[in-house]
């Protein structure tokens, strides 16, 4: 029965549901935790060592983490994995590209695609900039999170990388939970509208709370 229903597009789109939700669960909790660099070194490495303590002494050091790290490195493959299934799929058929674009379609309808792309080379570089830091300016300090987001966001390209995806990560946010609804049966006449405002208002938020970031070291504002 799993095998069929993975077999189907439904159950595929099911999947990116799912998968898309967690993330985005993660995602405003990550945000609200990145937030926490505004009250000062102290707070913000504080905050990072809780993280590896949560759930002792039932959990022992660092479990919950990578709880939620494989939680979350199993939907990211997932999500991928239906997203560019659907879109073969969707190649297959119909081969040839439409001679006009379809009225109405958004610009992160038409961008979902390249903004997911976008996001998955964002995650590898994030993990190898602030988690190994094997490609972090400035020297790497395992253990000071704070000096570590200062060194990479003194840098332009690490401001300009870091801007580009959360702009994109909004994108795929406003299209995608919306989408997300509709998949599970949430949308309806009635909530269509109020469910794009709350995807158009999560979106805005996740981006402005994300790019807040780099703008406070920029401006000085955390230092």
């Amino acid at each position: 029965m799993a095998r069929t229903v993975w077999d189907s597009s439904v159950g595929k789109k099911t999947v990116m549901a799912v998968s898309g939700l967690i993330m985005l669960l993660y995602l405003v909790a990550h945000m609200i935790g990145n937030l926490k660099i505004y009250f000062g070194a102290g707070e913000f490495n504080h905050y990072a060592h809780w993280l590896r303590t949560v759930g002792e002494p039932f959990m022992h050091y660092e479990w919950t983490l990578w709880l939620i790290r494989v939680v979350l490195v199993a939907a990211v493959v997932a999500h991928a994995t239906s997203a560019y299934q659907l879109s073969r799929r969707d190649i297959r058929a119909r081969p040839s590209k439409y001679a006009h674009r379809k009225r109405g379609a958004s610009y992160a309808t038409r961008t979902m695609r390249w903004g997911g792309i976008i996001l998955g080379l964002f995650i590898v570089w994030h993990l190898l900039d602030l988690t190994t830091g094997t490609v972090h300016p400035g020297g790497f300090q395992e253990g000071h999170p704070y000096q570590n987001v200062v060194d990479t966001f003194s840098t332009w390209y690490g401001d300009v990388v870091y801007i580009v995806a959360m702009l994109a990560l909004g994108l795929h946010i406003r299209h995608g939970f919306w989408s997300a609804a509709q998949t599970l049966g949430a949308g309806s006449r009635t909530r269509d509208r109020a469910l794009k405002t709350v995807a158009n208002v999560l979106a805005l938020l996740l981006t402005a709370g994300f790019i807040a970031v780099p703008v406070g070291v920029m401006t000085g504002v955390v230092s």
